[in-house]
């Protein structure tokens, strides 16, 4: 039995937390789409047989698919599930094992900088919303205030990056291992 080293301990007690809130933000994005199924089911029912609409249900459905998708990237990175072409890959999998982790780490840091930029980009207009209590919708008919949805942009952007990172250090691993 191999004995772990405190860094190794560590780094994966970090790669545990990463991989539970990673999960944790996807279940929310999942519960989130469940209840937006019924709100809008509820809604066209209300507004075809009762010709009562649910106010708000198009301006929050709108706002809600980003923050659902940005809530389950990480996820979606952390397992493997990340839409790509990989046919570059594969072919060269067979060749060279190094060459596709290192192919693997740069796409992987690729990755971690897009996400990062998009964070960095979302942050000033996240601020200005909270500093201008900043809503959408029409005033005196719906309004939500948009810091909430600009907030999770940027937390799911932040674990995206982080995601990746954690891909990159696998595969950069994978670099240093002997070829069989």
């Amino acid at each position: 039995m191999k004995a772990t080293t405190q860094p190794e301990q560590q780094r994966s007690a970090l790669a545990k937390t990463l991989h539970w809130t990673a999960a944790t933000l996807s279940m929310i994005g999942t519960i989130w789409i469940a209840l937006l199924m019924f709100v809008i089911v509820a809604d066209v029912l209300g507004r075809n047989f009762f010709n009562s609409p649910i106010t708000g249900v198009a301006e929050v459905a709108a706002r809600s698919v980003v923050a659902i998708a940005f809530l389950q990237i990480s996820a979606a990175v952390l397992n493997g599930r990340m839409t790509r072409s990989d046919m570059l890959v594969r072919v060269l999998a067979h060749f060279s094992p190094r060459a596709t982790a290192v192919l693997e780490v740069l796409f992987a840091l690729v990755g971690a900088a897009v996400f990062l930029a998009i964070a960095y980009a979302v942050w000033p207009d996240t601020v200005r919303a909270y500093n201008t209590n900043e809503y959408f919708g029409v005033r005196g008919v719906f309004t939500v205030p948009t810091l909430p949805f600009r907030a999770i942009i940027i937390v799911g952007a932040v674990f995206a990056a982080l995601a990746y990172l954690a891909v990159a250090i696998q595969h950069l691993r994978q670099i240093g291992t002997p070829q069989p």
